[in-house]
């Protein structure tokens, strides 16, 4: 077990990767406190999940907009599981696509705090309880090439949390390490609402796999950089995106 004695909090974790990252961790025998905001149902069957495999996982619902839900949410993980030892900042979106010229200064105030300020809050939170670990954010291949239509105010987020992943493992390291992944095409509900069939389908004609990415994908590399495996990385941000865009 990669992760036994391990406290993770997973953000967004009531479905889709969020979801599989949380099952995964927990198969590696980590405790595992799932946030969802409104994905009740999903975290609720994930706890099941783990507890079927005799995993530890609890469901809590918070904002993670809200420094007082953020805080209530890492008070409760230690008051269930004694320690904070891994976050997945997963929680975000792009809400709708919008171009710059029709965009309200409120949907670019909301994707960035969706996205970008969530992650803070909820860093800085965990670090008030962190003395060893690991952090995993999730960025976007939006915020290598500036994202598809209408996606300029998600891209930007995203690229600032890749940046600041950067500044993190600098500041936090040696003791807490601190990584990104950047998903491409990752088979969620986000490009089932977002995205065109036609344009997945000519993903999968053009990418090097001639696939679409897969929930599990991004849940093995989250569990390969909260472990031990990546022990002498930090400051990195993963393309994990069929070969489509090589950085």
């Amino acid at each position: 077990m990669k992760l036994a004695g391990k406290t993770a909090i997973v953000t967004g974790g009531g479905r889709d990767i969020g979801r599989a990252v949380a099952v995964k961790l927990a198969s590696e025998g980590a405790s595992v406190v799932i946030n969802y905001f409104s994905s009740s149902a999903g975290a609720e069957e994930a706890v099941a999940e783990i507890e079927a495999m005799d995993g530890k996982a609890i469901a809590l619902q918070g904002d993670l907009n809200n420094k007082a839900d953020v805080d209530k949410l890492v008070t409760k993980t230690v008051e269930a599981f004694g320690s904070v030892d891994i976050l997945v900042n997963n929680a975000g979106g792009l809400i709708a696509r919008k171009t710059i010229a029709e965009m309200p200064v409120e949907h670019w105030e909301a994707v960035m705090s969706l996205n970008l300020t969530s992650t803070f809050l909820m860093t800085q939170a965990c670090l008030a309880k962190m003395t060893k670990g690991a952090i995993v954010n999730l960025a976007s291949q939006a915020g290598r090439d500036g994202g598809g239509p209408g996606a300029v105010a998600y891209a930007t987020a995203k690229g600032a949390v890749m940046t600041m992943t950067r500044g993190l493992a600098k500041e936090l390291g040696p003791d807490i390490r601190v990584n990104a992944l950047c998903p491409g095409m990752i088979d969620t509900d986000f490009h089932n609402v977002h995205t065109p069939d036609a344009g997945r389908r000519g993903f999968e004609a053009n990418a090097p796999l001639k696939r679409q990415g897969h929930v599990d994908d991004a849940a093995n590399l989250v569990l390969f950089l909260a472990c031990d495996d990546s022990a002498f990385i930090t400051g990195t941000n993963i393309d994990l995106n069929g070969g489509m865009l090589f950085s």
